[in-house]
């Protein structure tokens, strides 16, 4: 089965009452834990692709390893650009393979922002490549993505048919609460998504697909094994799940996934290590890593996503 694009995958989650997965992928471990797992579930996934992905595994590396994983299995895979910083690195993506991208002007000023997205978004669309545009801030770290707490703004909905109608942009991600990162709020500090925002969204933009990022959960599972083995993330607080299910019930359509992952990673090695210290085949401690990261996607597709047998 060939690279798709996401229109078919977010009009049938909107309807069917779920959200498709788009999980960010840095090596071949990854790739592979991702796509098992779904594939064995049966749920359609997007794998995307930060620019510290890029810059770490380089471009043709992780196309082909997205390629190589449509042989090895028999579902629908859209390639995506995360967080794509400007025009050129769309264009790139577009040019290079990608089946979507996301232009983040979310930075930019308003005006600003629309003619970034429009300018992606015809190019893209000439090329039949979707485009992913953001309304609003989220706090914390994502590679070249840095917002401190305290300077995130919630999407303003007022602003949503304006942008969408403007751009002319395939989905929206927006800010109602999530955070990048896995240290994404104070201790004794409760996570609190803005539901009122995104009803509100929705209304505005009946049927059009929204986008969640920074919606990792930070399992305790996997951030506990970290920390008996020698890791220190305490402090780590995530999305509660339920919220997240909630809100693939409604308009959101792609919940990105990115921190659990790394987690479910980092956790496999240092329990390996720790287990068996005189281990320097990699091939050894990544099978366990791996093993972890196919178990935290099997999760999220059949507790969070709901899209399991949706393939």
């Amino acid at each position: 089965m060939p690279l798709v694009t996401t229109t078919e995958m977010f009009k049938k989650a909107y309807e069917g009452g779920y959200a498709i997965g788009a999980f960010n992928v840095n090596n071949m471990e990854i790739v592979q834990a991702i796509t098992e797992a779904a594939d064995e579930l049966k749920s359609p996934i997007i794998l995307q692709c930060s620019s510290g992905a890029r810059k770490y595994a380089k471009h043709a590396y992780l196309v082909h390893l997205v390629k190589a994983a449509l042989e090895e299995t028999n579902i629908p895979i859209a390639l995506h650009l995360d967080h794509g910083a400007d025009f050129e690195i769309c264009k790139q993506c577009i040019d290079g393979g990608f089946t979507s991208v996301m232009i983040d002007g979310s930075s930019l000023s308003y005006e600003d922002n629309i003619a970034v997205s429009k300018k992606v978004a015809e190019y893209a669309h000439e090329r039949g490549v979707v485009v992913e545009a953001e309304l609003g801030t989220l706090a914390g770290v994502e590679d070249d993505v840095k917002v401190e707490h305290g300077s995130e703004s919630y999407t303003q909905p007022d602003q949503v048919e304006d942008f969408v109608n403007r751009t002319g942009v395939d989905s929206l991600a927006i800010a109602i609460g999530t955070s990048h990162g896995a240290y994404k709020f104070k201790p004794g500090q409760k996570p609190q998504l803005r539901f009122d925002i995104l009803e509100e969204v929705t209304r505005r933009l009946p049927g059009f697909p929204i986008v969640l990022h920074g919606a990792s959960s930070v399992l305790p599972k996997y951030v506990d094994i970290i920390n008996a083995n020698g890791g220190k993330l305490d402090d780590a607080i995530g999305i509660p799940e339920d919220m997240l299910r909630q809100a693939a019930k409604s308009a959101v359509c792609k919940i990105n996934i990115d921190s659990d992952l790394r987690l479910g990673l980092t956790a496999g090695i240092r329990e390996h290590m720790a287990a068996h210290p005189e281990h320097f085949d990699p091939r050894q401690y990544l099978t366990d890593a791996r093993a972890y990261v196919k178990e935290v996607v099997a999760h999220k597709i059949t507790t969070v996503l709901g899209s399991e047998g949706k393939a």
